[in-house]
């Protein structure tokens, strides 16, 4: 999608004269997202630039700085309208306490050599335009790692004259110029107690220039807010006299002019009375061609429209909605598909691992817990990088397994290429071992968001495996795109699976590497480039898949326990007497924790692992392996039914053992027991179907109408406790659930099809209807929602895996 660039006539020989490849247009981007509004490259220890701001009505409104996102600082909503990944976005940030409406503007160019240039533009209005709207606005800039910042603005001891400019360098970036410009209609507070004392220093734009050791520039609003208050408290005491008053807060309030030797981040403030604009143009030299006011004037209108018109190309409105409510469920449709795109960070940093921890009842197994005595304690691992969707901007702004597979399944269906780069790191991060992180916590910002006691990491805790629903999403894409084509591509080798053509990308490298063409989908319309990514990560993933299978493995023959695989049985390890975190269910209900207790949560996710790993496994022509991953995911579907149906109750449950060593079965109706119907791993004539259909669609149980909930409205322990698992209900769920029916139980002839197919009519729209409203009413999207009133509930905006609902609108499955 270049349709924005058609209108930038003065830079159209700059952007469409260069090739550009998917680091080009992706390797700047509101990759921040911690941040209301921060940029900067996917480049380690770069340049990270970041937006604050304050009222200045009275001189306590500096300590409730906007920066990084907060549930705490109330705001009414921030929402991305429109993110385009390669284009640039908007957002409208909502402050009612401060009584103004900011929306940011980000516009890239592709050109050059170095990721093209970018240009952002910061507008407020008064919320109520009959009350005062009274904003100072603080725009950063800080570098970290090798390069350097130059200040080349003309300045007198009072503030700026003219436009403020840096220019700069790296080794990644090369050169580069960085402008702050003002707009002619700005107003400033003219008058007020001592005006007189302070004219010189009114209506300028003001500055610093600090030194910040490296590993600081996370922490810029700190550093940039201490020079404020240390230039105001001295200044402050000359007015004590109750008679004379205080200054206007905007008048002391304000950034000291000053730089020093060596700053590495510099901080540029503007005071406003009423609406106000100002633009941010990043140039890169290597552009040639400076951005202006018209290139954001034309630019963003363009984007805005093109954006539009591709969304609803993408995921159009469904004919069995209203046509009434089209363009309000477009709307939020758009939002939340703009915020989870927009939500995507850039992070950098160590990790803490703890190669030698578990818990007493994982000891008699774990061969992780084998480790070298050496490894034993919390250690700081060598940095590393992740480009990784985020839930919560506001509560978890970091990358999450489990999490993360269905955030590709919603990115992949937007931007296919884009999602490949964020799966190509996640599965970089798969060690020699095949482990991986199940919460991604690198650098001291991501840690400063988490509590110390869930920053460890441990190399023998597992988490759903969800990534490879991101891989064979992809490879249904291949397949589709093949099929429209024609039988042509058979002979490129792309009929079904076939393990053809071309180099295996480097996990080290970026998937552009074999990019020529600049469209979102180049991977799905060329078959060399998909076979040799699947070739690439295929390695890793099944080192990951062993790693898997071997530290979750349970125990079946030692409780006597009659199954058709001895093998073939999974615990979580890593739970806790109340919790089960690394199952994502944490506090679900389960049975007191024993080394003999087996889960059919796991069983179920590691046959829908073994059932993707065939899938990919067919795709690249890995025959011997599809035959044993298909030989594994039998003897797990066998033992799914030997282990864990329970006939009494009717339904699939856990086991554990008692303190007379026999095992038992541990049944609570709720998400767990729907897992190999959520997972689609029971045929639609299964015997059981109705069953779990019946438990789902039981009011007094899981059915509301407002989604499935995760625990049954029965049960002695919903809405107990932390109340986290234990009734409220998960989007995420209510997608595995509609996909299913969707895909299989609606779809396949059995004798529940037509209970099936009502089923999925009715949860369908419940689901959509109540996000949709709690997002009109309260201006978010939510972590959970009420079982029994539907309210939105804990983490807001939670734009991650609740963004499935645009897709559950379009029927994307």
């Amino acid at each position: 999608m270049q349709l924005a660039w058609l209108l930038l006539l003065p830079f159209a020989p700059a952007v469409f004269g260069q090739n550009t490849d998917v680091n080009n247009t992706l390797l700047w981007g509101a990759y921040r997202p911690n941040l209301y509004f921060g940029l900067r490259p996917r480049i380690p220890q770069s340049l990270m630039t970041g937006l604050m701001w304050f009222g200045t009505e009275d001189y306590q409104s500096i300590s409730k700085t906007r920066h990084a996102c907060d549930q705490g600082d109330n705001l009414d909503s921030y929402t991305w309208t429109e993110y385009d990944t390669r284009e640039g976005g908007v957002q409208v940030i909502k402050d009612s306490a401060n009584n103004v409406k900011i929306t940011t503007e980000f516009l890239k160019v592709a050109g050059g050599d170095h990721g093209g240039s970018w240009g952002a533009r910061i507008k407020g209005e008064p919320l109520d335009k009959t009350k005062k709207s009274r904003i100072s606005t603080i725009f950063y800039f800080g570098l970290e790692g090798i390069g350097g910042l130059t200040m080349e603005t003309l300045q007198d001891p009072s503030g700026i004259v003219g436009d403020f400019k840096l220019s700069g360098s790296t080794p990644q970036l090369d050169e580069f110029s960085i402008r702050v410009v003002d707009s002619a209609d700005n107003k400033h507070v003219v008058q007020g107690a001592h005006a007189d004392s302070f004219k010189d220093r009114i209506g300028k734009t003001h500055y610093v220039g600090l030194p910040v050791k490296p590993g600081d520039i996370w922490q810029a609003n700190q550093y940039l807010l201490r020079s404020i208050i240390e230039r105001a408290r001295p200044m402050i005491q000359e007015y004590q006299d109750p008679t004379t008053g205080a200054p206007d807060p905007s008048f002391l309030l304000q950034l000291p002019d000053e730089a020093g030797i060596g700053s590495n981040l510099f901080g540029v403030q503007k005071s406003f009375d009423g609406p106000f604009q100002f633009d941010v143009y990043f140039d890169s030299a290597s552009v040639k061609q400076e951005l202006t006011a018209q290139t954001l004037d034309q630019g963003i209108p363009a984007l805005v429209e093109a954006y539009g018109q591709r969304f609803r190309d993408v995921f159009p409105y469904p004919s069995d909605y209203p046509a009434d409510k089209k363009d309000s469920l477009e709307a939020f449709s758009k939002a939340i598909t703009s915020n989870l795109v927009g939500g995507v960070g850039y992070f950098y940093g160590t990790s803490i691992v703890n190669r030698k921890f578990s818990y007493e009842w994982d000891e008699e197994d774990d061969s992780a817990a084998d480790a070298d005595e050496g490894q034993h304690g919390a250690k700081l691992t060598d940095p590393k990088a992740l480009l990784t969707a985020t839930p919560s901007r506001s509560f978890f702004p970091r990358g999450f397994y489990w999490d993360e597979g269905f955030h590709l399944l919603h990115i992949g269906a937007w931007d296919n290429d884009f999602s490949l780069e964020i799966l190509k790191d996640w599965i970089g991060l798969i060690d020699d071992d095949g482990w991986v992180a199940r919460e991604q916590i690198l650098g001291e910002e991501a840690r400063s968001k988490v509590p110390a006691e869930f920053q460890t990491q441990v190399p023998n805790y597992a988490n759903p495996p969800t990534l490879t629903m991101a891989v064979t999403a992809f490879i249904n894409r291949v397949k589709a795109a093949s099929a429209a084509r024609g039988p042509s591509d058979a002979e490129l080798g792309m009929d079904l699976g076939m393990g053809g053509a071309g180099a295996q990308i480097p996990m080290g490298a970026p998937v552009s590497e074999k990019v020529t063409k600049g469209v979102e989908s180049r991977y799905v319309e060329d078959p060399e480039l998909a076979t040799s990514f699947l070739k690439g990560i295929y390695q890793p993933l099944k080192r990951h898949y062993d790693w898997f299978r071997r530290t979750q493995r349970g125990q079946i023959k030692q409780y006597s326990r009659k199954a058709r695989s001895r093998t073939e049985g999974y615990r979580w390890r890593g739970r806790s007497e109340l919790h089960v975190l690394t199952s994502g269910m944490d506090d679900y209900p389960r049975g007191p924790p024993h080394a003999g207790e087996l889960h059919l949560d796991l069983i179920s996710w590691v046959a829908f692992f073994s059932r993707t790993m065939r899938d990919i496994a067919a795709f690249v022509g890995e025959k011997d392996d599809e035959a044993s991953f298909i030989k594994i995911e039998q003897d797990i579907l066998n033992n799914i039914e030997d282990l864990h149906w329970n006939e009494k109750e009717k339904m699939y449950c856990d086991l554990d053992v008692d303190d007379e060593d026999e095992s038992y079965p541990v049944c609570h109706k709720g998400y767990l027991s729907l897992f190999p119907f959520l997972l689609e791993l029971l045929p639609p004539d299964s015997p059981h179907l109705g069953h779990i259909l019946d438990l789902l669609y039981d009011p007094s149980h899981l059915w509301s109408p407002y989604g499935v909930r995760s625990l049954s409205a029965s049960h002695p322990e919903f809405g107990k406790g932390e109340n986290y698992w234990k009734g409220p209900i998960w989007i995420q769920m209510n997608y595995l659930a509609l996909r299913a029916l969707h895909e299989t139980y609606a779809a396949k002839p059995g004798p529940y099809q037509a209970k099936a197919q009502q089923i999925y009519k009715e949860l369908r729209k419940n689901v959509v209807d109540n996000v949709a409203k709690e997002y009109e009413r309260t201006g978010y999207v939510w972590e959970q929602y009420d079982p029994i009133t539907g309210e939105g509930k804990r983490s807001h905006p939670f734009t991650g895996w609740t963004s499935l609902t645009a897709l559950i609108l379009a029927e994307k499955y």
